[in-house]
């Protein structure tokens, strides 16, 4: 994190950077480029270095309320245009036992993972409950990158909200709010 920089502004700042690292091998193309963190009190976790780091954080985090912040760029090199989206969600972690994290963080698994887990792990379920965008804390807020896409003119020809709520099994708490003409109310 830059001085003086919010997490949500590193969030964002480091998609830019690293849509525009790919633009250098595809300067004709449209390029997407994403990045997840974790902030807790301000603190910015990222992908733990080791397995002590995993279990570090994963501690740190057992039976509190952090952010899971995404930034989503789509950018254009032959023009210079960028459009970045930011996605937060709140997540409150239940109180997981030490034994858990030691299995998990054992596994390998969180050593990828901004805050050291993922929600949709099928052994380690550390989550107690979201408030914002379930696709978010997997890693890619589908809604924002149909957004932004928008704003290049290009609609997916399908419909998103549907089709994340189908892929993760969790009702979108936000697609009404970022995609409000492509919401089905059925999925209300």
């Amino acid at each position: 994190i830059e001085e003086g920089e919010s997490p949500q502004e590193m969030v964002c700042r480091l998609s830019l950077a690293k849509a525009r690292a790919v633009a250098i091998s595809y300067p004709e193309g449209l390029i997407v480029a994403a990045d997840t963190i974790v902030a807790l009190d301000g603190v910015v976790l990222g992908k733990p270095a080791d397995e002590a780091e995993a279990v570090a954080m994963l501690r740190r985090l057992r039976g509190r309320k952090h952010t899971v912040l995404s930034g989503v760029t789509v950018y254009h090199p032959a023009s210079g245009r960028a459009i970045t989206e930011l996605a937060e969600s709140a997540v409150w972690m239940r109180a997981y036992a030490d034994e858990e994290v030691a299995r998990y963080a054992a596994s390998g698994d969180p050593l990828d993972k901004a805050g050291a887990y993922a929600i949709q792990h099928h052994d380690f379920s550390p989550v107690e409950r979201i408030g914002g965008c379930y696709a978010n804390v997997m890693g890619l807020p589908l809604c924002h990158l149909a957004r932004a896409l928008a704003q290049f003119g290009l609609m997916l020809p399908v419909d998103v909200p549907q089709v994340c709520q189908g892929f993760t099994g969790h009702r979108c708490l936000v697609a009404g709010e970022i995609l409000p003409d492509q919401l089905d109310p059925k999925l209300l």
